[in-house]
C-alpha cells in the first residue's frame, strides 16, 4: 500500500508540475459541440472516479510525442471547471488526425496548490503508475490515435 500511494503521490507532482498557469496552449470552454456524431477531429473523455464534486478538474491534450507528453509549456489545449460529480465528460478539439495524450487533475479543494494527500490526476490510456516511471509513464503508454472522428476515451482517476 505504501508503494501504491508513493507512487500515485509521484505522479499527482509530476502531472501538476508539467501543467504551469501559463502554459504554452489555449484555455478553451468544455463545449461538447465538435464532439457531436459527424463533426472532429476531437477527443471525448470521459473522467470517472472524481473522489468529490468540489474543487476544480484541470484536463490537458498533448501530442503523443517523448519531446511533448507532460513536457511544460507543451500542452495544446486545456479546459479548466468545478469539479460537479464523480463523472465528468469532456470535448477536447485537435487540429488533424495523429497520436495524442491526456492528463487530468483534480485539485480537490480548489487552493490551486499540490496536495499529494488530497489532489488526483489520470491520464489516457490509464497506465500503471509506480516507484520505477516516478509517475510519468511514457507517451507510449498514454498515446492513442486519432483519425478525422470524434475518438471517445475514459480515464479513472487515481487519489491517495
Amino acid at each position: 500500500m505504501l508503494k501504491f500511494a508513493a507512487s500515485i503521490a509521484l505522479s499527482t507532482t509530476i502531472l501538476l508540475s508539467a501543467a504551469p498557469a501559463f502554459a504554452g496552449g489555449r484555455e478553451i470552454p468544455n463545449d461538447m459541440r465538435p464532439c457531436r456524431a459527424g463533426n472532429g477531429p476531437a477527443v471525448k473523455v470521459t473522467v470517472e472516479g472524481l473522489k468529490a464534486a468540489t474543487g476544480n478538474v484541470r484536463i490537458q491534450s498533448y501530442r503523443g510525442t517523448r519531446d511533448q507528453w507532460l513536457k511544460k509549456g507543451a500542452w495544446l489545449h486545456r479546459i479548466e471547471t468545478p469539479a460537479t460529480g464523480s463523472t465528468m465528460t469532456f470535448c477536447l478539439p485537435v487540429s488533424q488526425a495523429g497520436d495524442y495524450a491526456i492528463a487530468v487533475r483534480h485539485d480537490i479543494n480548489g487552493n490551486g496548490k499540490t496536495d499529494l494527500s488530497t489532489d488526483g490526476g489520470g491520464m489516457s490510456n490509464n497506465p500503471s503508475i509506480n516507484i520505477f516511471n516516478l509517475g510519468k509513464p511514457s507517451h507510449t503508454k498514454t498515446k492513442f490515435a486519432i483519425g478525422n472522428e470524434v475518438k471517445s476515451i475514459r480515464i479513472t482517476m487515481k487519489y491517495m
